[in-house]
């Protein structure tokens, strides 16, 4: 298998670096001579002003060379599509089996190891799309590149005949209903089929990072879909949060806080559906897509994204089809403190409570939001 190739040729990559590494010329040269001379007290001095030179070349040679193997892609000028050389797939690869171990040790740890997919929920599987011909399982998150990668998976099914730019295939195209097939569909040799050959993978992303970016596109955007938002879920919460709501808010439900939703996220009454699940824009990503059970072999991160979407194409074969580099992830991060510093320390104390699997399964931390993390 591609997977089981990528493994090996990490590994043997890894190997080969650490024995066959060489200083460049400039550098042994400068550390010979430098080691030659008396240790006389001037030589010394001279010897150690040589030494802390020679040191920042040889830490800035290998700064270039980290960079190098983290960025290791290059520029087709032809179609504007970022690629990635093979050393930096391997490191790509070595990262994602260093989340993958993370992940089983952390479902070990809180009990879900004793799950199998037929624990999945009909919600669950039907995020997962599916693909027999390519064999991989993707399982989509909503705020985290889900309608770009919905578009590269449309080009390599062979559903947009009008170019090869993902980016020009519309948004609501590709979130249209039947557009691709899903884990609900195969029957129980199939599904095991998935969990045994199949590449699976998942992209996920800071749980408060991601629900922000739903709150700031779905209800304070002046967009189509912020609009439908807005009228939908911004009028319910302005209804059941606010006291003394005007009836502009009442009729339009436009001007939500990010504390007013917050509350609504903690009052279960009103913001969960059938008091079980949110609405999958802000609904955990451990509960969307169960990792524990799925197993991903591919487990990416916004933060990583371009690379990790190359690696997901790799293992599948589909090398022709890179991820859009049009795509700019969103800056988000930038605003967190903004939003979550006016909230009470026990509104995000209960918010975490709410995403706990999902900063626990993916290795997310608070210290981005409030500086420290809760004991």
């Amino acid at each position: 298998m591609l997977a089981t190739k990528i493994i090996k040729k990490t590994s043997s990559s890894i190997e080969s670096s650490s024995s066959d590494f060489n200083f460049p010329p400039i550098i042994q040269s400068s550390f010979s001579s430098s080691m030659k001379r008396s240790p006389s007290v001037r030589s010394f001095k001279f010897f150690n002003r040589h030494s802390v030179l020679v040191s920042v070349l040889a830490i800035l040679f290998l700064f270039t060379l980290q960079i190098d193997l983290i960025r290791g892609s290059f520029e087709d000028v032809n179609n504007n599509k970022v690629k990635m050389t093979k050393r930096s797939l391997e490191l790509t690869q070595t990262i994602n089996m260093q989340r993958q171990e993370y992940l089983q040790k952390q479902c070990d740890s809180l009990g879900y190891n004793q799950q199998d997919f037929n624990d999945l929920t009909d919600e669950q599987m039907e995020h997962m799309i599916v693909d027999k011909d390519l064999k991989f399982l993707y399982c989509y998150v909503p705020k985290v590149a889900c309608t770009n990668w919905k578009r590269v998976l449309m080009l390599l099914k062979g559903l947009w005949q009008n170019g090869t730019d993902p980016l020009q295939i519309p948004g609501s195209l590709a979130h249209s209903e039947g557009m691709f097939k899903k884990f609900n569909s195969l029957n129980e040799t199939e599904k095991q089929q998935v969990l045994s050959e199949y590449t699976r993978f998942i992209f996920v992303r800071h749980p408060f990072e991601r629900l922000l970016s739903a709150y700031r596109n779905k209800l304070e955007g002046d967009a189509p879909s912020s609009r439908y938002f807005q009228r939908r879920v911004g009028r319910q919460i302005v209804r059941g949060i606010r006291v003394n709501p005007t009836n502009h808010s009442l009729e339009y439900g436009d001007d939500v806080s990010f504390g007013e939703f917050v509350q609504y996220l903690l009052t279960p009454s009103l913001s969960l559906k059938n008091q079980s699940s949110y609405n999958e824009h802000w609904e955990p990503i451990s509960k969307l897509c169960n990792p524990c059970i799925m197993k991903y072999n591919v487990i990416g991160k916004y933060e990583t994204l371009f690379d990790d979407s190359a690696l997901a194409l790799y293992l599948t074969g589909a090398e022709n089809v890179t991820f859009p580099s049009g795509h700019k992830p969103s800056n988000t991060r930038a605003y967190l403190r903004k939003y979550f510093d006016p909230l009470p320390i026990s509104a995000i104390r209960h918010l975490y409570e709410v995403y706990s699997d999902d900063f626990k399964l993916f290795d997310y931390g608070l210290d981005d939001v409030l500086g420290f993390e809760f004991g």
